[in-house]
C-alpha cells in the first residue's frame, strides 16, 4: 500500500473488477464498506476506468487500455533485438505472442530475409488450439482456463504436462500443414507466464523434432525477456 488511502482503495477496487463484479461482490472482495465501494466504483466509472456490462457488473474500462497503450512497452522494446538475434542464431523466423481470451496475437516478429520461410505478420490473430506458442500460453494456466479448449485442440492435456516438465514446446504441422515451430515461456517478475517466444519454419528444414535442434536457443531468449 502507498499510504494514500483513497488511491489504495481505488486500486483494490480495480483489481477486484478484473473478471467483473457486482456491488455485493465488490464489497466481499475488497472488504470495504458498501457505501465506500459504491462511491469509488462510480467515480472510476465516470473516469472510464470501469464500465458496466449488460448484467450491471463493473469491469475494466477503456481508459485503462488507453493509458497502457500510451506508455512504452518494455517487453516489446526489449524483444525487437532479441528476436533478430534468435532469427540469426536459428536461421528461422522468430515471433512473440500474447494471449487474448481464446486467441493469441503476434505482437513482434523478425523474419528471414530470403529463402523458404513461415511468415507471421505482426498483428496476426491465431487460435489457442494449435501450435507450440499456444501450448506455452496454456501449459501453466489453471485447469479451468484450459479444459474448455482441450476438446477442440490439436494437443492434449498430456502434451501440456510435458511442456511444463521440460520448459518448452514444439509442434509439427499442428497449426498449418508443412510448418514446424518451437516455443518457450516469457515470465513476469512473479514467475507468471505472460507471453511466448517462438521460431517457425518449414518442416523440411526444421525436421520432425525441431526442439532437439532449437529448444535451447528459444528457451534462452525467453529467459532474457523474462522479469522485465
Amino acid at each position: 500500500m502507498s499510504g494514500v488511502g483513497v488511491l489504495d482503495k481505488a486500486v483494490v477496487i480495480l483489481a477486484a473488477c478484473v473478471d467483473g463484479a457486482s456491488l455485493a461482490e465488490l464489497v466481499d472482495r475488497t472488504k470495504l464498506p458498501r457505501a465506500t465501494a459504491h462511491r469509488l466504483a462510480q467515480a472510476l466509472e465516470i473516469h472510464r476506468m470501469l464500465v458496466r456490462d449488460t448484467q450491471g457488473r463493473w469491469r475494466p474500462g477503456p481508459r485503462l487500455g488507453e493509458l497502457a497503450n500510451a506508455a512504452p512497452d518494455v517487453l516489446l522494446t526489449a524483444a525487437e533485438p532479441l528476436l533478430a538475434a534468435l532469427r540469426d542464431a536459428t536461421g528461422e523466423s522468430a515471433q512473440l505472442y500474447l494471449r487474448r481470451a481464446d486467441e493469441r496475437i503476434c505482437v513482434a516478429a523478425a523474419e528471414r530475409a530470403s529463402g523458404l520461410r513461415d511468415t507471421v505478420p505482426v498483428g496476426s490473430v491465431l487460435p489457442m488450439t494449435a501450435g507450440s506458442a499456444a501450448q506455452i500460453l496454456l501449459a501453466w494456466e489453471p485447469p479451468e482456463a484450459v479444459m474448455p479448449l482441450l476438446p477442440r485442440s490439436k494437443f492434449t492435456g498430456r502434451t501440456l504436462a510435458e511442456v511444463r516438465r521440460r520448459g518448452w514446446a514444439q509442434s509439427v504441422a499442428e497449426r498449418e500443414a508443412g510448418v514446424a515451430s518451437v516455443s518457450a515461456p516469457i515470465r513476469d517478475r512473479t514467475g507468471r507466464v505472460i507471453a511466448s517466444v517462438s521460431i517457425s519454419g518449414p518442416i523440411e528444414r526444421l525436421g520432425r523434432r525441431p526442439g532437439e535442434r532449437h529448444a535451447m536457443a528459444v528457451v534462452r531468449a525467453g529467459q532474457r525477456l523474462s522479469g522485465l
